[in-house]
């Protein structure tokens, strides 16, 4: 037991990960919890929502906020993502900037510097992907950035290997205060079962339809009914036109049943049971622009 009762040294406290869409902010997450709470994409804005994960050890416990990637928004769902990226810039103790040290420094780091320097809250700047990168070029990518900002540190690690992320823990660690345990040890994220389910379909959607279909759709859960050997999950696909809807379904059914088969495999060890999944998709015209549409698919109750 990790209690702060046994431990006078026990830290605790909320860091919020932001950068750029496909920095890789998911898949540090994943890494550092040992298991899969995040779906991951190689499109970018696949995170929509600020989401809580939760990090306990001996040391402490740390509340890490994923957030979605800032970017210029091109729709009402769009301003939303920013805002609850830019928003949990004033609720941290610590934030941790991503950057992909792969691509080039532009205007979108530029915006997201500006905003870092508007808060006192210390910021640790992490530079991934370095296991695709020569070690000139990431001397340099280092060079550029410290010249952009007093970070509290700068680490390069590769997410997807693990590469010096223990080296980004004991930095956490050692800057947050003494403090509680704010969930109990075996909890890993504050969202419902429900939610991660719908995130689980909205993965595989991603991984298997092409690229004019994935930021048009949500994915609600209608219901979850525990049977005696498995559980029944109801799920509906969202999409903004007739055509997209073709897309998902596929020709006979093949890309939905293909999207149902891998989604109830993660569902399943998610809930530890057998699951049977049903899933159907519906077309909400323009639902990113509908302040209704967005609040009923959960992504702002502001909107």
């Amino acid at each position: 037991m990790f209690g702060n009762q046994t431990n006078s040294n026990f830290r605790s406290g909320f860091v919020t990960v932001v950068g750029r869409p496909n920095a890789g902010k998911s898949t540090l997450l994943n890494q550092l919890l040992g298991q899969k709470v995040l779906i991951m994409s190689d499109k970018p804005q696949t995170t929509r929502n600020k989401i809580q994960c939760i990090l306990t050890e001996e040391r402490g416990q740390v509340v890490f906020l994923d957030t979605p990637g800032i970017h210029k928004p091109k729709h009402k769902l769009g301003e939303y993502m920013v805002e609850a990226a830019l928003s949990s810039l004033r609720e941290v103790d610590l934030i941790i900037y991503m950057v992909d040290a792969t691509t080039d420094f532009g205007t979108g780091e530029e915006y997201i510097i500006e905003n870092l320097k508007q808060v006192k809250t210390p910021v640790i700047l992490l530079l991934n992907k370095i296991d695709l990168m020569e070690k000139d070029k990431l001397l340099a990518k280092i060079a550029l950035y410290s010249s952009k900002l007093d970070f509290l540190a700068i680490i390069p690690i590769s997410a997807k290997t693990g590469q010096n992320t223990e080296e980004l823990l004991k930095v956490i660690f050692q800057e947050l205060p003494v403090g509680p345990m704010y969930y109990p040890e075996d909890e890993v994220t504050d969202q419902p079962e429900r939610f991660i389910i719908a995130e689980l379909v909205r993965e595989k959607v991603l991984q298997l339809t092409r690229d004019e279909v994935p930021h048009s759709i949500a994915v609600v859960v209608e219901s979850v009914e525990e049977k005696k050997t498995l559980v029944k999950v109801r799920a509906l696909i969202i999409v903004e036109r007739d055509s997209q809807k073709g897309i998902i379904i596929g020709q006979g059914g093949r890309v939905l049943k293909e999207i149902g088969r891998l989604a109830r495999e993660d569902i399943e060890n998610l809930l530890g049971s057998k699951v049977f999944l049903e899933l159907f998709v519906k077309v909400e015209k323009d639902w990113r622009n509908r302040g209704r549409s967005l609040r009923e698919f959960g992504y702002s109750d502001r909107l």
